[in-house]
């Protein structure tokens, strides 16, 4: 009967709160003898990671650590951050990784809007942390991760999941490629589906090797470290992670997978003195990769997916899953392919591209933009401490991006720019993203971004700055007439600005120091 189906509810034997502590638990037996992490030679199985990360729950909730509290870390990659990702949630508190790279007042704002009660820092940081603490004018408890060791000694306490699986995970600030940055709030549910996620969408087999280059600080390494626990994956930690030490730790470990952002990838492929023997499986994202990167990886024996995400998505939430009939294109063409957004993961539950002054979905001709709004269990909790920036970017029941895309007709995403990037010249509109590709593909080019100039008949012309490759020389003529050779003239940057290019620790360009750049230069006529 209907009344039947109706009465039936959840109760303890068929409702478990969804937690990527989960993963570790079982792991810990699973894959007990198998190896989780190497390190400077170190390394420990998961047996022992397990017990590792239950004994460092135990120390912090020592000192004091309870739910609901914030622990900021400020390290670099390794085998310890990798292991709070699972001993802070599992005394209930809140991980909150910083940037790097960031500077001391950005650090200071973070450690006080986060509500930190604890800072775990390596001791290369711990200058910049001082010049933090001297600017927020207070100091606080500080452990030394040097020390960090000494917490694994206590006697492990047992594993506790989340009473609510909605409850705060970690709480990480978006990456201020628009100014201040924002407190993203996770939670375990999405944290859990983005894990199963990855494994699902990537096709990653049991035991994976894989290589730590995604920083922990931006959407915990893509939520990557969760996502090993599920598989019993083998992380390999880099301490100075250059590009030559990368790619020697991928012949000596042989490192099946990893993640990266476009830039670094470039830098390997800059460097790297022969195919890999056997493929290697890269995620890369944080920026749309030029086809010229992804031509010369491919070429290089990277396998690579091109993903989309946000920080407020937990990272990727769509991927350009290959298709089998791209494989007799020529190398260019299937690049192009490559580099598009692509579909949604299987934990998202709808990516659409809307024309928000219509509410309706742009038509999938490859040319007319929109909006890119998502739906989803791994779309984040809110804005940490900022209900209006939250009520805002859940208008109408999605989460609006603020990218703008087209959508091919095979239903494949393609970001053509970020909505304040679009350059309108002359009442024609031009993608940004679009221009950098073919910037790219000239090979004094290191790294290119391309903002809105003030014209004074067409409104805004396309102003490139340009960071060349070591020894490389080439004129500002020379890079107007490479691009006007390639695509529609009034798509050529009309003025070349050449320089260093401020970028964000995970390798995105700050385009909102260079818009202001271009409008220091005045209007052009």
């Amino acid at each position: 009967m209907r009344e039947d189906y109706e009465a039936a509810s959840f109760a303890a034997a068929n409702h478990v709160a969804l937690s990527p502590l989960s993963f570790l638990k079982r792991a810990e037996q699973v894959f007990a003898n198998r190896p989780a992490t190497t390190c400077d030679g170190v390394t420990h199985d998961w047996a022992e990671t397990g017990r590792r990360c239950r004994a460092v729950a135990a120390a912090l909730a020592a000192r004091g650590v309870a739910r609901g509290d914030t622990v900021s870390v400020l390290a670099p990659n390794g085998p310890e951050v990798f292991e709070l990702h699972f001993a802070v949630p599992l005394l209930g508190a809140v991980l909150n990784t910083i940037n790097t790279r960031l500077d001391a007042e950005t650090v200071a704002y973070i450690l006080d809007h986060s509500d930190a009660v604890l800072v775990i820092v390596d001791a290369s940081l711990a200058p910049l942390l001082e010049k933090a603490f001297a600017l927020l004018g207070r100091k606080l408890p500080v452990l030394d991760l040097a020390a960090y060791e000494t917490l694994t000694s206590h006697t492990p306490m047992g594993w506790v999941l989340p009473a609510d699986e909605g409850q705060a995970l970690a709480l990480n600030y978006t990456s201020g490629t628009s100014g201040k940055p924002k407190g993203v709030i996770y939670h375990h549910r999405g944290a859990y589906l983005m894990a199963m996620g990855t494994v699902a969408g990537w096709s990653i087999p049991p035991n994976p090797t894989y290589l730590s280059v995604v920083p922990m600080f931006h959407c915990n390494g893509w939520n990557h470290p969760w996502a090993m626990a599920v598989v019993g994956g083998h992380l390999i930690f880099v301490r100075e992670a250059t590009p030559a030490n990368l790619l020697a730790a991928i012949a000596r470990h042989g490192v099946t997978h990893f993640g990266a952002a476009p830039i670094v990838l470039q830098m390997l492929c800059d460097q790297a003195q022969q195919p890999f023997s056997p493929p290697v499986k890269v995620l890369t994202a944080g920026a749309p990769p030029p086809p010229s990167v992804l031509e010369k990886a491919t070429a290089l024996g990277m396998e690579v997916m091109q993903v989309y995400g946000l920080t407020e998505t937990y990272g990727h939430i769509s991927q350009c899953l290959w298709q089998e009939e791209w494989e007799d294109l020529p190398a260019a063409a299937r690049a192009d392919r490559q580099a598009q957004q692509g579909v949604p993961f299987p934990m998202v539950e709808d990516i659409r591209v809307i024309d928000r002054s219509t509410g309706r979905d742009v038509p999938k001709d490859g040319l007319t933009q929109g909006e890119i709004a998502i739906r989803g269990n791994t779309v984040m909790k809110g804005y940490y401490k900022d209900a209006s920036a939250t009520a805002e970017a859940f208008e109408g029941g999605w989460f609006w991006s603020g990218d703008a895309a087209v959508v091919h007709p095979d239903g494949y995403i393609q970001i053509r720019d970020r909505l304040k990037d679009v350059i309108i010249s002359g009442g024609e509109n031009i993608s940004s993203v679009e221009v950098e590709a073919v910037l790219y593909r000239h090979q004094a080019v290191q790294a290119a971004a391309v903002v809105a100039r003030p014209h004074s008949r067409w409104g805004e012309s396309p102003c490139a700055f340009v960071e060349l490759r070591e020894g490389a020389a080439v004129s500002e003529a020379e890079i107007i007439a490479f691009c006007r050779e390639r695509i529609a003239h009034f798509k050529a940057p009309k003025t070349v600005i050449f320089g260093d290019l401020p970028k964000t620790a995970t390798g995105k360009i700050q385009k909102y120091i260079l818009r202001q750049a271009a409008r220091e230069l005045g209007e052009q006529s």
